[in-house]
């Protein structure tokens, strides 16, 4: 058996996520309270006592989705449940990298804070939107985009088989759906974020998160990490500092992140965080190797983990 951990991105959060762990378990409020006290944001109160409306502030959605993640992932490490790979899903990737260590805890929650006001403050200004068209291909969803008129919209999230991502000015997303509806498309869904992500409109926030990572120290990993940005693992040579300057404004090849996780020879699955999105994702890879998929967001389902790797 060998475990890779999937950890959530931004637009999985949801009111009240993580509170039943919380309440459990001292390790999960352990996590919760060094994060408050290195950002001075009452991550818990957000997440379980907040609005959805403040939940879905980019500048807290990251450090909240990011702080259960960890937290699941410290619960399973207590319980002797280690990944020899991982990799997340846009913001999942700083999950992934204090994880393998690469980014120390307290530096790695301090660039998230860092990363998620920023995503939020320099946003330029209009009204933007993202959504997932399914059913279709690469080529297919950059037709789509390239037919449309009435504004700026591309492909950013290559996330799995038939589910390509695509983010710009909502009139030129809305416009999109028509064209992707005419072109066969039954199913396109608006994501719950805020702003054109992973793409050329985030260059001023891009900028500025490599002046914070200027800061950061990079250590030597201790866990396999692949990439979001080519689907790759991250290696010795690479500047991983640039590379998530970049990540802000870059598409997300996830897809390519888990046919990689596979040539790693991973067999079981845990994603770790709200929802079961990156599950689906894995499920829905063409491949003939039995996999195991498992998820981690309350109690019931960290229970269920332990029963099933203990059954394997």
């Amino acid at each position: 058996m060998k475990i890779g951990y999937l950890f959530a991105g931004q637009g999985s959060q949801s009111l009240g996520m993580g509170k039943d762990l919380y309440e459990k378990y001292e390790t999960v409020r352990n996590v919760y309270n060094r994060v408050k006290e290195l950002t001075n944001i009452d991550v818990a109160k957000i997440s379980f006592e907040g609005s959805q409306e403040e939940l879905n502030q980019t500048k807290y959605t990251q450090i909240c989705i990011l702080t259960m993640s960890l937290a699941i992932a410290e619960l399973l490490k207590e319980k002797g449940i280690n990944a020899e790979a991982s990799c997340g899903l846009s913001l999942g990737e700083y999950s992934s990298l204090i994880y393998s260590k690469a980014l120390g805890f307290d530096e790695g929650v301090k660039l998230v804070q860092k990363r998620g006001e920023y995503m939020q403050d320099l946003v330029p200004p209009g009204e933007w939107a993202m959504a997932a068209i399914l059913g279709k291909g690469e080529e297919e969803v950059q037709e789509i985009c390239n037919n449309v008129t009435s504004g700026f919209v591309v492909p950013v999230n290559f996330n799995t088989t038939g589910q390509i991502v695509i983010s710009g000015e909502k009139k030129a997303v809305e416009q999109a759906e028509i064209i992707a509806k005419e072109m066969g498309v039954k199913k396109l869904k608006i994501l719950n974020t805020s702003g054109p992500f992973h793409t050329e409109k985030l260059i001023k926030a891009s900028e500025a998160l490599r002046k914070e990572l200027e800061n950061v120290t990079i250590n030597k990993f201790e866990t396999y990490v692949v990439k979001n940005i080519d689907g790759t693992i991250y290696n010795d040579q690479d500047d991983v500092k640039d590379i998530l300057a970049r990540h802000i404004i870059s598409p997300v090849r996830f897809s390519k992140s888990l046919k990689t996780m596979q040539d790693l020879e991973i067999d079981t699955f845990i994603e770790i965080g709200p929802g079961k999105t990156l599950s689906g994702f894995v499920k829905r890879l063409q491949t003939d190797k039995k996999l195991t998929i498992l998820n981690v967001n309350s109690v019931e389902t960290f229970e269920s983990v332990l029963e099933n790797i203990k059954g394997i």
